[in-house]
């Protein structure tokens, strides 16, 4: 069926007026809403440097706390990582450097929902924190402009039971050392063992927030870059039950 001129008409008005209100919605919107979501890709590569430096502290946190949500919600971005693959062999721009625990049951890429590129990603039991692990953080925020120095505890983390319960096993026993002032630190109401799972995951709240302490108090680095907002030092506990991530501090 032939469509008249005026209604041929009518109809390129409304698509100019259509696509004029989402270009005015992007100019009055936050830059994130615009580009897809950061960290929930168009199937077109990993972050790159303009989206990185283009967000605050703050919006990577908040990128963060939104894959949490998909990931835990089973409604995970959609990812070509042979993609992402290609677009970062020459660069990489991750907006956050995330210090979790070696336990197989919090892997952070997937709990944030990344992808390649995206963060960078440290392991340790406990997610303790020393010398190479401060280094790697300023190493990825002073030198390659990550935003975020994330530390991410989690519920029942054996490395916290084997601090609390004072185990001794080989090379493991100095690591465990490090979480010991949390174990005196923690402050807690009930049986202080570890059967008692929460006091396990106090424990493990008190390590995360120790762990800041001494982010600040060892790196002048990453404090300096915290005190001039170019970057923000934050804690997480990661629930285990129910796969949601909360952030502490």
């Amino acid at each position: 069926m032939k469509r008249s001129h005026a209604s041929m008409d009518n109809g390129a008005v409304d698509r100019r007026r259509f696509l004029s209100m989402a270009l005015g919605a992007c100019a009055i919107s936050s830059p994130l809403s615009c580009l897809s979501m950061q960290f929930a890709p168009s199937m077109s590569g990993s972050l790159t440097k303009d989206q990185r430096d283009g967000m605050t502290p703050s919006q990577v946190i908040d990128e963060l706390k939104k894959g949490n949500e998909r990931f835990r919600t089973a409604k995970m971005a959609p990812r070509d990582y042979l993609a992402e693959k290609r677009s970062s062999a020459a660069g990489q721009y991750p907006a956050a450097v995330i210090l979790g625990c070696v336990d197989s049951r919090v892997p952070v890429e997937i709990v944030f929902d990344t992808g390649i590129g995206d963060s960078f990603t440290a392991r340790v039991a406990g997610n303790v924190v020393d010398d190479d692990m401060l280094g790697s953080m300023e190493f990825a925020c002073a030198a390659s402009g990550a935003k975020v120095a994330l530390v991410c505890g989690h519920t029942a983390c054996g490395a916290i039971k084997g601090a609390i319960d004072d185990l001794v096993l080989g090379n493991l026993t100095g690591l465990l050392a490090r979480i010991k002032p949390a174990v005196a630190g923690t402050k807690f109401d009930g049986q202080k063992a570890t059967k008692n799972a929460s006091y396990v995951d106090a424990v493990a709240r008190t390590n995360v927030v120790l762990s800041l302490d001494e982010i600040r108090r060892r790196s002048p680095i990453l404090q300096d870059l915290e005190k001039k907002g170019s970057i923000k030092i934050a804690g997480a506990m990661y629930d285990l039950a129910t796969g949601m991530v909360e952030f502490i501090a």
